[in-house]
């Protein structure tokens, strides 16, 4: 069970040996070919989708302005008051402001922004329905 295990390992290579001992020499591209893949999968699954997240933050921790609704890394929801060089300050509630280091901000919740989209794609719904409604009105009046 031994030998079969260190065959294993050593990847035949010792079947290959020859009368003396020695093992053969392999092509050296294909012996740094499994470490070459490992890199390519640390790269792609890692390192490339955590850089893109991070620019992705700067990106929205540039983009604060007043008005925005947030929530801070401590679950503290609100509405930036104003915005400085590296803090801001957020209303919480009626007469309670606070002010936060801009990296202390998880997220800015575009609920707001979604909402108002769905109210006016239900609008224009609501008015082609309108419209498919006379029209059928009309077509019958014609009639």
């Amino acid at each position: 069970m031994k030998s079969f295990a260190m065959s294993l390992l050593l990847g035949g290579q010792q079947a290959a040996a020859g009368a003396d001992g020695a093992a053969p020499a392999g092509n050296p591209i294909l012996q740094f070919l499994p470490f070459v893949a490992i890199i390519a999968i640390f790269y792609f699954l890692i390192i490339r989708p955590q850089n893109k997240k991070q620019k992705e933050t700067k990106r929205m921790l540039e983009a604060l302005k007043k008005g925005d609704k947030i929530v801070t890394i401590g679950g503290i929801h609100g509405t930036i008051q104003s915005v400085k060089e590296t803090t801001v300050i957020v209303k919480v509630d009626d007469g309670i402001k606070l002010e936060f280091s801009r990296s202390a901000i998880s997220n800015v919740e575009a609920a707001a922004a979604i909402k108002e989209e769905k109210e006016e794609k239900h609008e224009k719904i609501e008015e082609k329905k309108e419209e498919d409604s006379a029209e059928t009105s009309s077509d019958g009046a014609k009639e």
